[in-house]
């Protein structure tokens, strides 16, 4: 966590556009100045050629970058490239005058900078368009950022949607059997009301985080799964096995709930006098988690199709997983007339 916090911070601070230009001038100024130093020649002398150098790359390099990039990059490569040329062939000419005016009563130098002009236009070339490799790479740094951003935040809302869809036929079916069993003055009403509080402290609080406790996910199903059990008519085979060592691992919060309001609200929700099912099984290995759960569906009823499950849809839901768990998850469904099935192998870490 402090890790990333850290490179966050760090990205803040390098994607600050005078901190980024200010590292690029140094180092290329550096380099120009390592390069440019021979014998005989003083620093201030050698110093001052270099910053000559850079003030006419810098004009190349801001002249590409706020105007030639904007307006030509994207809609023709070609007259981009050959307007950095042209550039390039105008203020080559202009450095060289400069240079050759500054290196008067050394005639030794101002022959050498005649002979190197080729050479003079070509690192203005590559300055330009190592300038236009940055803004490139850059912009899609920042656009990746912006994306997983967009993502995270997109997650964040599903949840806090997930969260505030608490069924409500769930919730008041509950409380009638709540008030039912209080008028009977049944020893099941403290357990009932103990189990709805945790259920809503949990959604409510504790899912605030990117991860949780697999403990907690669990201690969450069985508590609904009880809370059902007392609101189905008849007899509703209801069960849930874990198997497996769950000690610290970590999970997303909420993340089997859609499949598992799914399977009460398009499944033994339809069954009036009962008989139906929801069977679940969860498996973990280590980090490696496998979740199952099935249910049965209706006879005489119109088909059913699990479209929204929990408040939010299968697609989102595989979304979520995408962008939680991608290239660490697979999700499987079996829909067959009578029953209906999910399959989520995980991997945790």
């Amino acid at each position: 966590m402090k890790a990333q916090r850290f490179i966050d911070r760090l990205y803040n601070l390098l994607t600050l556009r005078p901190v980024y230009h200010a590292l690029f001038w140094l180092t290329l100024f550096g380099i120009m100045v390592f390069f440019g130093y021979t014998e005989g020649q003083s620093l201030p002398f050698v110093l001052s050629n270099e910053i000559i150098s850079l003030f006419f790359f810098a004009v190349l390099v801001y002249f590409n970058l706020f105007y030639l990039i904007p307006n030509y990059l994207a809609r023709n490569v070609l007259l981009y490239l050959g307007l950095v040329l042209a550039s390039c062939a105008m203020v080559t000419p202009i450095k060289i005058l400069v240079l050759y005016l500054k290196f008067s009563g050394k005639p030794w130098l101002q022959e050498n900078l005649v002979q190197i002009q080729g050479s003079i236009f070509l690192s203005s070339f590559l300055v330009t368009m190592a300038s236009t490799i940055l803004r490139v790479v850059t912009d899609w740094w920042r656009y990746q950022r912006e994306k997983q951003t967009l993502q995270t935040q997109t997650i964040q809302s599903e949840l806090r949607f997930l969260k505030s869809q608490i069924n409500p036929h769930f919730l008041f079916n509950t409380l009638n059997n709540l008030y039912a069993l209080t008028l009977k003055k049944s020893d099941k009403a403290p357990e009932i009301v103990l189990k709805l509080s945790e259920i809503m402290r949990y959604m409510l609080y504790e899912c605030n985080e990117k991860r949780v406790l697999l403990s907690k996910e669990i201690q969450y199903i069985h508590n609904y799964l009880d809370l059902e059990r007392l609101r189905q008519p008849g007899v509703a085979d209801i069960r849930f096995t874990v198997e497996g060592q769950v000690s610290e691992q970590l999970i997303a919060p909420l993340l089997f709930v859609p499949f598992l309001e799914n399977s009460f609200k398009h499944g033994l929700n339809h069954h009036m006098h009962g008989g139906g099912f929801v069977r679940m099984h969860l498996k973990v290995q280590g980090d490696d988690l496998e979740f199952y759960i099935e249910n049965s569906k209706a006879e005489g009823l119109p088909r059913q199709e699990h479209p929204r499950s929990g408040g939010i849809g299968l697609a989102n839901v595989r979304q979520r997983l995408k962008i939680l768990y991608p290239e660490k998850h697979t999700l499987e469904v079996d829909d067959r007339p009578h029953r209906y099935a999910v399959t989520l192998l995980l991997q945790m870490n």
